[in-house]
């Protein structure tokens, strides 16, 4: 699953848009993103503002975090995904 601050409406013409298979949630008060650590304080050309860090958590079946990839880049990041999850499951 996925989770943003973006609105319901937003997460839902975005996961049409894109075709996903799995759950987007709505994190509009940031409440998630705080709890993960990836709400931060970012800067873009010099002006200050707070976003989420873009990070992929692998959480296993009792809960617990595998393994966690900050400041991914959606391009090359799937297979790092898919290589850490055939690790796990070994």
């Amino acid at each position: 699953m996925g989770a943003s601050p973006d609105s319901v409406e937003t997460q839902a013409k975005f996961k049409e848009k894109e075709n996903l298979p799995f759950i987007l949630l709505a994190d509009e008060n940031h409440e998630v993103a705080e709890s993960y650590g990836v709400w931060v304080e970012k800067s873009m050309y010099g002006k200050a503002f707070w976003g989420v860090e873009r990070s992929t958590f692998i959480i296993g079946p009792d809960g617990t975090i595998e393994r966690i990839f900050h400041k991914v880049k959606p391009q090359t990041h799937s297979e790092q995904v898919l290589a850490a999850l055939a690790e796990l499951a070994v």
